[in-house]
Parts: structure tokens; sequence; C-alpha cells
């Protein structure tokens, strides 16, 4: 068996060597969770929930160690790790107080000679092929409700957060949730490309938009369910109806920032109205240079390394071509020279859509800014994407934000406030930025299928 080594990226150490899964290994963890799936969905639904509230209070009970081993391989803040994990309980939560209500038969008619109803029944297997920036929040977004619907789960973690995947298994085991209904698989692209030719019923992936695609068209055939939380350009707005410059720039700062702006729904590029274009760059520059980088395991780091070290040289790229093309650079934009994959947070100016940092994914610490002389102007480069998963306003004019939003073609909108996500709303993404839902109750219900039942005396 071949193995991988897992990277720290803040010091380029091995953190552990870990053996890949191959064609064989997860033929056999299919065979497994095949036998035991069945099983699980026979299990009351109440006892179901049970497990996964049991596996919530432990990651609650041991946030500080699961917080450590995510920072150790990805690089993410540890104030930013023990916010994700107390993000995925709160999503977990949502999914505790309502999969009864939506996953109940429901009467349809009940007078006549006819009844009808409808039952929501498993899937059966499916594929969480998931993604290394949050681990657990897009984690749980698939295999919590997965398995509260009565599935069985394989589990492929990104091998950037390998470590955490194996937590979280280890913790559902703990939990009370059979080695044969949640397994995990192991290794890069070519492992995950064997589960594409098991006979499964359902695949939900989050990762690249070019993955995605492969993946669709792999499984296409298949006739099962198949979604895809991809990748984003995601668009921002600053209007000249603000009432305080200097919060919009330092909330934009976070939304372009945080997680190492390793996030789909970061911010990737800003408009701002002529107005108060000269205040807001002064003040999200003055912003950024303040920024604390370091060690992500020491406590107040607001900036750590790149999880991936060819992610800088993509970024570094993509700046170089904007200022061949004219742009500023104002602040950050070069690599420390240091162990480690950091890099200082990039502000562009005088930026348009010629250049790729305005129109290609960055996925990280790098945010172009551009002057826009009215709204009009402002809508039209937001909608010039092929991505569609958020966009965002700020303005103190709510008329003004909703005739804006309703124009974006985005699976979610944001007035006064950006990256962000609800367990309570639909996450989704349009064109290139995905297929499908997770969360909400349409995110409970992608992993069932519904049965109508016509019952005559």
């Amino acid at each position: 068996m071949s193995t991988f080594n897992v990277i720290n990226p803040a010091t380029e150490e091995v953190l552990a060597t870990l053996d890949e899964d191959n064609q064989q290994t997860i033929q056999e963890k299919y065979n497994l969770v095949k036998k035991g799936q069945s099983a699980w969905a026979e299990v009351p639904l109440t006892e179901r929930i049970n497990c996964i509230r049991r596996f919530d209070q432990a990651l609650g009970e041991q946030i500080e160690k699961l917080a450590g081993t995510l920072s150790d391989e990805v690089g993410k803040p540890i104030q930013q790790a023990r916010n994700e994990i107390n993000g995925a309980r709160g999503r977990i939560a949502f999914f505790l107080n309502n999969s009864e209500k939506w996953l109940q038969d429901e009467w349809m008619v009940l007078d006549g000679a006819t009844k009808e109803r409808i039952s929501y029944e498993p899937l059966g297997i499916i594929a969480n092929i998931s993604a290394w920036n949050y681990p657990y929040l897009v984690g749980v977004n698939v295999f919590i409700p997965a398995l509260i619907g009565g599935n069985a789960v394989l589990y492929k973690p990104s091998e950037f957060s390998s470590l955490t995947g194996l937590a979280i298994r280890d913790l559902l085991y703990q939990s009370g949730i059979p080695e044969n209904v949640f397994q995990v698989v192991l290794g890069g692209g070519l492992v995950g490309s064997y589960l594409l030719d098991l006979p499964l019923n359902g695949y939900y992936f989050t990762g690249s938009n070019r993955t995605g695609k492969i993946i669709a068209s792999k499984v296409a055939e298949k006739m099962v369910p198949c979604q895809l939380e991809l990748g984003g350009k995601d668009p921002l707005y600053v209007t000249d109806e603000v009432a305080d410059i200097n919060q919009v720039a330092g909330a934009a700062l976070e939304g372009v920032v945080y997680n190492n702006g390793q996030s789909c729904c970061a911010v990737e590029r800003i408009y701002v109205h002529e107005k108060v274009y000269d205040d807001f760059l002064k003040s999200f520059t003055e912003q950024a240079k303040a920024l604390k980088i370091g060690n992500p395991k020491e406590e107040g780091i607001d900036i750590g390394p790149l999880t991936r070290k060819e992610q800088l040289a993509f970024i570094l790229d993509q700046i170089q071509d904007a200022q061949n093309k004219g742009a500023e650079l104002i602040a950050g934009g070069y690599r420390l020279q240091q162990p480690g994959y950091y890099m200082v947070p990039a502000v562009l100016s005088n930026v348009n859509h010629n250049m790729s940092v305005m129109k290609e994914e960055s996925f990280g610490p790098v945010i172009g800014i551009q002057k826009v002389s009215n709204d009009s102007e402002a809508i039209d480069l937001m909608k010039d994407t092929s991505y569609g998963l958020t966009a965002a306003v700020y303005t103190s004019n709510e008329e003004r934000a909703e005739k804006i939003l309703r124009q974006m073609n985005t699976g979610t909108v944001y007035w006064n406030c950006c990256d962000r996500v609800s367990a309570n709303l639909p996450w989704s993404g349009r064109k290139d930025s995905g297929l499908g839902s997770t969360l909400s109750y349409s995110g409970i219900r992608a992993f069932v299928q519904p049965k109508a039942w016509h019952l005559r005396k």
C-alpha cells in the first residue's frame, strides 16, 4: 500500500504519514457499508438523531484538541479553527432540531376513498468528497443529514485535511455510528476517482469547478443525485450611501482575508462608488496593513499560511498579470522569506476585467478594488462572471440594495454583510458555482427520496 505525507503549511514539516487507499481497499469499504446500510435505515430516526447528538457533544468536549489538529494541517489561525468547529455545531443543531419535521411521512389527502401520503426513504450509499478549507463545516453539511436520513457514507476528506477526517470518523464511531455505515477513504485525486466507479446512490462534492465538472460528467450515466459545491468569484459593491466607511472597509477586508482568503464565498472583487472610493481605499489599505501574520497556533493571529504551496505561485502570477496591465499594488503581495507558505495580503487598485485577478478565482489573500461611477456600472461588472455563488451590497438604502441584489444570478445575496452561511437558508451555487443545495430543509431532503403512497381500502 502506498503512503502520503500530511504537511504542516506553517513549518513545512511532516505531521504524519498515512496509508493511501487503492481500488481494492475502497472496494472492501464499499462492501462493508453495503452490508450495513439497510440495517441502519431500519434504526428509528430518533436513535439516529441521538447518535449525532452525542457526536455534537463530543465536538464540544474535545474542541481544543480538534482545533489544534485542524490548525496544524491546514494553517488556519487557531481561533478561526475553534470558530469553525463551533460553527459546525450550530449547523448540527439545525439538523437535530429539524430533521424529524422534514423526514416524517406527510399526509396529503385524508378524505375520500383513496388516501395519499409521501414518505422519505434513504438514497442508500453516498460519496462525500469533501474539501480542506472548511473540513468540519462543509463535511457536516453532507454526512450529518445523510446519516440522519438512513444512508451509509463513504467519506473522502481532502488529502490536506486527512487527520481531521480521521478525527471525525473516530468521534462518529464513539457516538454510536456503526463502522459499516461510515468509512473514510484517504488519498488524493486518483483515490477520489475510484469512488466514481462504484455503484453508489449519490455523489456530493465540495471543491474546484474543474474537478466538479469531471465528477458530474463521469457519474451522469448512473442517473443518481450529484451535488456540487464549487468555487466563486464573489463581488462586493460599496455604494455612496454608507454610514461608516471605516466599518464597511473592515467588514469587506474580513470577507477577503478570513481563513487566509481560502473560502468559496470569500469576497474576491470589490467595486466602490467614485464618491467614496478614495476614503474606502485608504481605510481598507490601512486595516490590511495592520493584520497580524504569523504562526497560526499563536493567539491573536489574523493570517496564517496558505494550505497549498502551489497556490502561492498562482496568486503571485495574478498579481504580476494585474501589474503588467496597469494595476497598482498598494499593499502586500509578496511571500514571507521564512519556512511556511505565508503571503502578505495583497491590495490592488486601478484594476479592470482584463486582469485575471478580477475574473479567475484567487482563493487566497488578494483583492482588486475597482472604481465605478454608478449602480448600473457596478451591476454590469458584478454580473460579468461565469460563477454564481454570492454577491454583496453595502448601502444604507434598503430599497436600493434590493433592486441591485434582485439582478444578481447567485444562490446567495447579502445586504450590509458578506462571507456568511446560515443553516436556516439553502446554500447553493448557480452556473459554474455548482448544482444542488445543502442546508435548510432542502439540505435535509437532499439525502432522501420521496415515495408516493396511494391507499385504498
